[in-house]
């Protein structure tokens, strides 16, 4: 008998709730960041087979990166999941203020539920062709490292997405929304200067500073903010000072750089010019200057079909209404922030394609609608590694609510939510917004050919370079 995709989706979600609640704690409880997430690559990829996907493990050279695929033939479906912790916001869930919880690392992006929410959307679509005998692919893909380490990038540049037909993802989020905005592009570079040590107050003549090479370097870059182009962003990390001892001149020290702008090409042209300040801070100082490519991003590039399918998925997809412990919840959050936030709560939405006035979140807490779909051609400030996915395949992304209104991305109060009842819904409705895309592309044959032909147009125009040189290799940080 043919199971109807409008009753199949959300009671297959319903039936299996608790089973993704359990995943997606599991992670939450299991922080860990950029390429050291071996306990949530690990558990996933159970999980994955537990359901019947067939597991990939190691794939792109990395170890905590995975792709499970369930069935055969056309078209081939992709569901991306990211499962990466950020360093310093281990964080108690469901307080309302900070709260540290002893790890050092903490789900301040949300990607417990994001990764959850993508395996949960895969299941779904399985299911569905599994009870109507149909044919197609789905693949579940673990990407690690997505906050500093452009795990997807890495991924791109081995082929690992060339087979699919079409890729969706989510990001949790304040609003439900389609996130219809590119992103900047980046790379991330360390540049390590060596000088010569000696007794600062005996002998200081006798000694070259690798402190004074970096600090050199932080304020040419400085000087150099004024005379780009006004979207991009350069930030920078003292990840080595030479040391606690005043006493002594610096031999080695380094510093971690973050070069954003709209376009691969921008970034390139400034980290270029960047390279030539750090030349010239070791020139300064008589050391010597040494770099270290970490990893890079593209811009995204929207699909304006899917997101219209994608949109339409959403809008079918149920909205609760919060209950008064999450409401109460959600104003504890709220309170929590500083008034320069709650005065940017409008503007901080932007990213999630959110264009208006804020006038239907008066007096409330929590999103309790969806957000008109609004394409544009602006890029948000952020970056993604779901970028570079864009350039080799079409891609579409969902924006849902799991948080409180204001919450700042990167936060303990991000941290905080990332177990509540609130989220969780959140979740659930990404995994049926995405599993109903899918199903909808999988059942017309005509949407995915727009799709597609809207992607090969783009593309004929547009040849991908992976930013990331093939001589560059996944930099695994230190516990």
């Amino acid at each position: 008998m043919t199971v109807r995709l409008e009753d199949h989706v959300r009671e297959y979600l319903i039936d299996n709730r608790d089973e993704f609640i359990r995943i997606s704690d599991f992670i939450f409880e299991h922080p860990e960041i950029r390429f050291l997430e071996h306990e949530s690559a690990k558990f996933l990829a159970h999980e994955c087979e537990k359901v019947g996907f067939e597991v990939e493990r190691g794939v792109a050279n990395i170890e905590t990166a995975f792709v499970g695929t369930y069935g055969s033939g056309k078209p081939v479906i992709g569901f991306l999941g990211e499962y990466d912790a950020l360093s310093g916001l281990g964080q108690v869930a469901n307080e309302s203020c900070q709260k540290p919880d002893g790890n050092d690392a903490g789900h301040g992006c949300g990607h417990n539920l994001l990764g959850t929410g993508a395996f949960a959307a895969a299941c779904a679509v399985k299911d569905y062709l599994e009870k109507n005998n149909l044919p197609g692919t789905v693949k579940f893909f673990g990407c690690p490292a997505e906050e500093g380490g452009s795990g997807k990038t890495y991924m791109v540049r081995e082929g690992v997405f060339e087979d699919l037909d079409f890729a969706l993802t989510w990001h949790p989020n304040k609003v439900n929304s389609i996130m219809s905005l590119s992103s900047n592009a980046n790379y991330q570079v360390y540049f390590k200067f060596e000088g010569v040590s000696s007794h600062a107050a005996a002998s200081p003549h006798l000694g070259r500073s690798a402190l004074d090479a970096v600090e050199l370097m932080s304020s040419g870059v400085n000087y150099l903010r004024e005379h780009v182009v006004p979207e991009a962003r350069m930030h920078y990390a003292y990840t080595n000072t030479g040391g606690i001892s005043p006493n002594v001149v610096q031999p080695v020290a380094e510093v971690l750089y973050l070069i954003r702008a709209p376009r691969v090409q921008q970034v390139d042209d400034i980290f270029k010019r960047v390279v030539k300040i750090a030349e010239g801070a070791a020139l300064m100082t008589e050391t010597k200057m040494t770099m270290k490519f970490d990893k890079a991003c593209s811009n995204y590039i929207p699909n304006r079909a899917l997101e219209e399918i994608l949109f339409a998925a959403l809008q079918d997809s149920l909205v609760e209404e919060p209950t008064e412990e999450e409401k109460a919840y959600a104003k504890q959050i709220w309170e929590s922030l500083t008034p320069n936030e709650k005065d940017g709560y409008i503007s901080s939405m932007a990213s999630s394609g959110y264009v208006g006035d804020g006038s239907e979140f008066e007096g409330k807490y929590l999103a309790d609608s969806i957000v008109d779909y609004h394409p544009s051609e602006k890029a948000m400030a952020g970056s993604t590694d779901v970028s570079d996915v864009s350039w080799v395949v079409p891609t579409a992304q969902v924006a849902i609510a799991t948080g409180a209104l204001g919450t700042p991305g990167h936060s303990w109060q991000m941290t905080a939510q990332g177990k509540s009842s609130f989220a969780h819904k959140g979740m659930l409705r990404a995994a049926e917004s995405m599993a109903k895309a899918a199903i909808h592309v999988l059942e017309n044959e005509s949407s995915l050919e727009k799709v597609q032909a809207e992607f090969a147009a783009f593309r004929a125009k547009n040849p991908y370079t992976c930013p990331i040189p093939d001589d560059v290799q996944p930099t695994i940080l230190k516990k």
